[in-house]
């Protein structure tokens, strides 16, 4: 019973979300997230390239900070954008149109999230997702490798994922992790409900 209890995601969500503390004030990590905004503008150039509409992630609890690096690529050609989530009462998110400088509201999660009544922010459906992982996983079906996202438990993401799949079949949802967050099997295995990502962005490469 001691060791179903230990790896329930929950008590393993708080054992990763330690860890990256530790991990962010510690002497790798300067090197771990060069290499990865490194590897995301090598995206950005290359597979990235005919993307319009980016959606970033606010970060909180030490996540990684990639608003310079998206803000940067925004200016760099008329016409792209960059959005954030909001996440509606029905657990689903929508993403507005983000500009660096935009009044914020904290949800209830405290993240920063725009106003969605704001009219000169519309509602975007982003070409591109970007999203934080506490950990990750992969998995081979029948010759074809997955990759699968533990993030913080409230199934927002997965259900606005499922949704935007069946509107834009060519949506690229990218999960942002590092190498040391890779789970096995043993520890978390993806459920029917998760959606798998695209591909996954650590200071490794880009994994797809």
């Amino acid at each position: 019973m001691d060791d179903m209890h230990a790896n329930s995601p929950k008590t393993l969500r708080q054992d990763l979300l330690k860890q990256r503390k530790e991990f962010a004030a510690g002497a790798q990590y300067t090197q771990a997230t060069e290499a990865l905004i490194t590897h995301l503008n090598a995206f950005l150039e290359n597979g990235g390239a005919s993307l319009l509409s980016i959606a970033l992630y606010w970060p909180i609890q030490d996540e990684l900070d990639l608003r310079s690096t998206l803000v940067a690529w925004s200016k760099n050609v008329s016409g792209r954008r960059l959005a954030l989530p909001f996440a509606r009462p029905d657990k689903h998110l929508d993403f507005y149109e983000w500009q660096d400088g935009d009044a914020l509201i904290p949800s209830k999660h405290g993240v920063p999230e725009p106003d969605p009544n704001d009219l000169a922010r519309p509602a975007i459906s982003p070409d591109c997702i970007l999203i934080p992982c506490v950990g990750w996983s992969r998995s081979n079906v029948n010759g074809k490798t997955h990759y699968w996202r533990l993030g913080y438990g409230g199934g927002y993401f997965d259900r606005t994922l499922a949704d935007l799949r069946v509107k834009n079949p060519k949506l690229i949802c990218i999960g942002i992790g590092f190498d040391w967050q890779k789970l096995d099997d043993a520890q978390w295995a993806a459920q029917t409900h998760d959606e798998p990502l695209d591909a996954l962005l650590t200071e490794s490469g880009y994994l797809r």
